[in-house]
């Protein structure tokens, strides 16, 4: 009696944002969803979750668009490409565009499984969820672990990328001090977002989102149809680039870059609405959009660009905005560097909103140190705000590492490698879990006989891309780099597992002294 007062309850606390999730339906052309139908799903969502062994403590006001906009902000086609763009043409020349569709075409195979795992488990922190369901407790911590230090990596990574975009806005030529201080601010800035619960981060989100439709969708397609200076030709060419196995290979680890995020979408399951079939739509369409944002820009950016010799030697530092600029002209560099920097921010509050979701997870099991603290939820707006602060100090801790270029490329490199890591993880405990007879998907999202081959081909992608990601390479590695920093990825994982192993160790010892 009491759990289905608490249950009646919520739900009528709940319907000011469910006001504002049926809008969110409305913008996707969904109109026939009323609002008693929103009504049901809250409630359905609060029985599932309840069915998962969690009471509902976060407030749910998400639809559909709100979490596939978390997503595509976070996987940030602008931000992704601007860190592959000139990369991929050094190594490969325009060439490299073909490589970054081959990565998509196996990312996508990734989320497919993933939406299927949100589908039948739509909690927060889904990878570290999944597989402790799917495999068993030891697993899903190890996981989490790796989750967590990876996406801190990330978070840092983002902020300290952003800094140079906003300083150009503001007309600043910071000190490293001061690079680290407009970093911080970005990662200040946006756990002040994130406080104000998920209805400001739907609304922030949505405005970068904004930003990306225009700096993607919009420039590419301007570039495309009035400022393209090559023929589509030039695609299946090198210019002059190396052609060896060896840099097409180290050019397929840059593209992998441009695609990690979309399961942002699953941390955010108990703040949606019809989490169960919205959260698997989230992540699918989130995939795709950025795929075609960043495929659509790399191409128009390559046929649009004047001297694609400078880009592929190297002396053209920034290709995209000179490309951007060169073409609309000398006024639209402020705009262009306002939409970018926007981008980013987006991108950062995304980034954080998840990670909070994935401490309070691993928290609410009593797996981390201070859970009850770091599993607590802020009285007025129901966000895990002790566990998104928590996690902007430490992020804000590892921007310290921009003082010393070597350290800060090490925790770039451990950054993507250890998503991917935990991409295999996943992929490999749904494969087990599937094949072994754990696992019969019931989710609203079954793949049915076409599970196991999907599952499989991913796997198979991500344990080549893993593997090709974490190879030690000189030519991505910056000039002069010591031989630790070119291992950066293999050894900061190596560390990061051990310490990971020995934590449940002690865990386990901790429970079963309790007991």
């Amino acid at each position: 009696m009491r759990r289905a007062a608490a249950s009646k309850h919520r739900d009528l606390a709940s319907r000011e944002p469910i006001d504002k999730t049926i809008q969110a339906y409305h913008m996707i052309g969904r109109l026939s969803i009323d609002r008693e139908g929103i009504l049901d799903r809250v409630s359905s969502d609060a029985s599932r979750l309840q069915e998962l062994g969690y009471r509902q403590q976060l407030r749910r006001g998400l639809g559909v668009f709100s979490t596939f906009s978390i997503g595509v902000a976070t996987v940030a086609p602008v931000v992704g490409l601007y860190a592959i763009f000139g990369l991929g043409m050094n190594l490969s020349g325009p060439v490299w565009v073909w490589l970054l569709v081959l990565s998509l075409v196996g990312q996508v195979l990734v989320a497919v499984v993933y939406a299927e795992l949100a589908s039948e488990f739509p909690i927060a922190g889904g990878p570290y969820q999944w597989v402790r369901r799917l495999i068993g407790p030891d697993a899903g911590i190890f996981t989490g672990l790796i989750y967590l230090v990876a996406v801190s990596a990330a978070l840092a990574t983002v902020a300290f990328l952003a800094a140079p975009w906003f300083a150009q806005l503001l007309g600043l030529q910071p000190s490293p001090g001061g690079h680290m201080l407009l970093s911080f601010c970005v990662l200040l800035a946006s756990l002040l977002v994130n406080a104000g619960g998920v209805q400001v981060v739907r609304v922030a989100v949505n405005f970068g989102i904004a930003a990306e439709i225009i700096a993607s969708m919009l420039i590419g397609s301007m570039l495309l149809v009035f400022f393209r200076t090559h023929d589509v030709t030039v695609l299946f060419s090198s210019m002059g680039a190396p052609t060896s196995l060896g840099t097409a290979l180290a050019t397929l680890a840059v593209c992998g870059w441009a695609f990690v995020g979309f399961d942002a979408s699953a941390s955010v399951a108990e703040e949606t609405t019809g989490a169960g079939a919205n959260v698997p739509r989230a992540i699918l369409a989130a995939t795709a959009v950025v795929g075609i944002a960043v495929v659509l820009v790399a191409v128009a950016v390559i046929l649009a660009t004047g001297d694609l010799q400078a880009v592929i030697s190297g002396s053209e530092m920034d290709p995209v905005t000179a490309t951007v600029v060169a073409s609309l002209g000398d006024w639209s560099r402020m705009p262009f560097l306002a939409v970018v920097a926007i981008t980013f921010f987006a991108c950062c509050i995304s980034m954080q909103a998840y990670l909070g979701r994935v401490i309070f997870s691993l928290a609410r099991d009593g797996v981390l140190p201070f859970s009850r603290k770091l599993a607590s939820v802020s009285e007025g707006r129901k966000v895990p705000l002790v566990a998104m602060t928590t996690m902007t100090l430490i992020a804000s801790t590892c921007l310290l590492l921009g003082f010393n270029e070597g350290a800060v490329g090490t925790m770039i490199s451990f950054g993507t490698a250890g998503l991917y890591i935990t991409f295999l993880l996943v992929v490999a405990a749904a494969l087990y879990a599937r094949l072994s007879g754990k696992w019969r998907p019931e989710g609203s999202l079954r793949l049915g006989a076409l599970g196991t081959p999907v599952n499989v081909a991913a796997l198979v992608w991500l344990l080549f891309e893993t593997i090709n990601i974490a190879w030690p390479r000189v030519e991505l590695a910056p000039p002069n780099a010591p031989v630790w920093q070119v291992w950066a990825a293999i050894w900061v994982f190596a560390v990061v597992a051990a310490l990971a192993v020995i934590y449940i160790g002690a865990w386990r010892r901790k429970n079963l002294a309790a007991e």
